[in-house]
């Protein structure tokens, strides 16, 4: 499966912590929450989505099986375990497009100078930062602040033993 480079990702419920990291990642990641899955295969087939889940009824579905939908059965329960399943199986780059869309909305993050977020941010953050980048759906700021280096050595640290195997 690790043939293409550019991936979209849909997400059920039962691995909903990856949508989170795979849109750190810069990976274009829906999370689904209904509780019909033939919607999201419905969703996946139109936007041409590669399906993440545990649910192995999913991966019996005719155009699963068939090969016209991608998905992918997720074997662990630890989250950590799942991330480095979907790194290895899609070969994904945990580094290029870090911080490039919303962790909460899945949409590109635009940069901001720091007299746009003057007013938005905590007092320290804006004394101790330069750079800002803002979600334009849901006007949620970021920063790399202590948050975001810890996100990314968990990230270094899969994607260095991912390599190792």
């Amino acid at each position: 499966m690790g043939l293409r480079t550019e991936y979209k990702f849909i997400v059920d419920h039962n691995v909903g912590k990856l949508a989170k990291w795979l849109r750190m990642m810069g990976y274009d990641t829906l999370f689904f929450t209904g509780d019909d899955d033939w919607q999201m295969v419905i969703t996946a087939l139109n936007e041409d989505r590669v399906i993440l889940t545990r649910d192995s009824h999913i991966m019996n579905r005719g155009v699963i099986t068939r090969g016209r939908l991608k998905a992918l059965l997720i074997q662990s329960e630890n989250p950590d375990e799942q991330k480095r399943q979907v790194i290895e199986t899609f070969n994904l780059d945990t580094r290029a497009r870090l911080f490039t869309l919303c962790l909460e909305c899945n949409q590109p993050l635009g940069k901001r100078t720091k007299e746009q977020v003057k007013d938005r941010v905590p007092p320290y953050v804006f004394q101790t930062q330069d750079q800002f980048v803002e979600c334009p759906s849901c006007n949620r700021i970021y920063w790399k602040g202590t948050h975001w280096q810890e996100m990314t050595r968990r990230l270094e640290k899969l994607a260095t033993e991912s390599a190792g195997k």
